[in-house]
């Protein structure tokens, strides 16, 4: 976790170089998040994730880019959105497991509000299902951490020049993998049932009897050839299905 108790604005350089080569002040003419910068401002970046030291080493890499500024940093998923308002951003960089909310729900909560912001999903894992579900929830770019810092830097621009920018292993990995066979309501009750909670715990949570619980995990440990739910979550996990 961060030591952050919120949204954190963070101010980069006085200034910098645009694309045309030219300088000018760091906070110009104002634009509406996602409509990309106005040519005198570097691209103003929203960078989220719940390591402190992860943040602060991404947010110290882009900040030596002359054309990027890394104006707002959030440490929780349910922060997100609200600090992508308040930096007025141009594109979000999302790490996918965060508390409060995760990456993905993030950018599909970042979609519903402010459609022209570019979200960018970072992960530690190369999982495809992770890839899919990005896209779904409106990212338009999906990279692992590990990735050299020109490459992030590289798609922050690409994604606000309008390009899509994916992984190309991962890219492979999710073609061979398929799209994932869990329903939304699959998904929704093996993650309520990973902590080990019985069936009529899982039914009075989500409001469902328990026999429906019952048929749901069973469907879902077939489709993912588990021996039980507790195999059905880890397979559903390890591929990004969750």
């Amino acid at each position: 976790m961060s030591g952050t108790d919120g949204p954190v604005r963070a101010t980069g350089a006085a200034g910098g170089t645009g694309a045309d080569g030219g300088t000018g002040p760091a906070h110009g003419t104002a634009s509406a998040p996602g409509t990309g910068p106005a040519p005198d401002r570097p691209i103003r970046v929203l960078l989220a994730e719940d390591q402190s030291m992860v943040r602060e080493a991404l947010a110290a890499l882009l900040g030596l880019e002359p054309d990027i500024e890394v104006v707002a940093q959030a440490a929780r998923g349910d922060e997100v959105l609200a600090a992508a308002r308040a930096g007025d951003v141009d594109v979000a960089l999302l790490d996918i497991e965060m508390p409060g909310r995760t990456g993905i729900e993030a950018a599909a909560e970042l979609r519903e509000a402010l459609p022209e912001l570019k979200v960018v999903v970072l992960t530690t894992f190369g999982r495809p299902g992770y890839l899919r579900s990005a896209m779904e929830a409106g990212a338009v770019a999906f990279l692992v951490k590990d990735a050299p810092a020109s490459r992030l830097a590289d798609a922050v621009r690409r994604v606000l020049a309008g390009e899509r920018v994916i992984d190309p292993t991962l890219a492979a990995a999710a073609l061979a993998e398929g799209a994932n066979p869990l329903t939304p309501r699959e998904r929704e009750i093996l993650r309520a049932a990973a902590d080990g909670a019985t069936n009529a715990e899982l039914a009075a949570a989500l409001h469902l009897s328990q026999g429906t619980v019952r048929n749901y995990l069973s469907t879902a440990i077939q489709k993912l050839a588990a021996r039980n739910r507790a195999e059905a979550v880890g397979i559903a996990r390890e591929k990004g299905w969750l």
